[in-house]
């Protein structure tokens, strides 16, 4: 079946021809942070179907807001990456995020893919005004590594990350260590998270971040 829009002028209507099927936004979130593969989004998508998440990605491709690409050897596995108008979705995530948490009815016991925390850190994160923290995250199989410094909290997906403070787990126990009410070093004693480094620092990094 053709794919249906809006058939309208305005804008807000043409962007959601665009972005606006139920997904599509969610994939060009996953792939925010940096490329996936195709197994690597689904993971972080466990609610879509493998046919679903095909033809988002063959639909976003085909707004020009992302493109398939092969690694280079020897891994030359192909993956999914934004194109700057899809990366130029972000400012829509951060005000849907900074909107959905002042509205009642949030669950945080449910699925947070670990890109969608790092996300969501980035946009609700106060900014340090002392020294910069570099931080490193491996949530499940996927790193990252960041930085919050003046210019609040700013994260990326990288290979092997190395930093003073390394956070291991997965998505749902970081959320409940980030906005949880309980110290950094009883959520680390429960076994909710691993911390390597100093939980004095790890929690003064911690106290930055509110669902506010």
């Amino acid at each position: 079946m053709a794919r249906k829009g809006y058939d309208e002028g305005c804008l807000a209507a043409h962007a959601l021809d665009l972005i606006g099927d139920r997904w599509a936004l969610l994939v060009l979130r996953e792939l925010m942070l940096g490329p996936k593969r195709f197994g690597l989004i689904r993971a972080g998508l466990p609610g879509i179907a493998t046919n679903v998440l095909t033809q988002r990605l063959e639909d976003l491709q085909a707004a020009g807001l992302l493109q398939r690409q092969v690694l280079p050897p020897p891994s030359q596995a192909a993956v999914y990456a934004l194109t700057p108008a899809g990366a130029a979705t972000r400012p829509i995530l951060a005000a849907l995020c900074l909107w959905g948490v002042q509205q009642p009815g949030h669950d945080p016991r449910k699925f947070i893919s670990p890109t969608a925390l790092m996300l969501s850190m980035s946009f609700l994160a106060r900014a340090n005004e002392a020294a910069p923290i570099d931080v490193a995250f491996t949530l499940g199989v996927e790193p990252f590594l960041a930085r919050l410094g003046a210019d609040g909290f700013t994260p990326v997906s990288t290979p092997a990350p190395v930093a003073p403070l390394h956070f291991r787990g997965d998505g749902n126990g970081l959320a409940a260590v980030i906005y949880g009410p309980a110290p950094l070093a009883m959520m680390v004693q429960s076994g909710m998270v691993q911390v390597d480094g100093d939980l004095t620092l790890g929690q003064r990094f911690v106290d930055h971040f509110a669902l506010r």
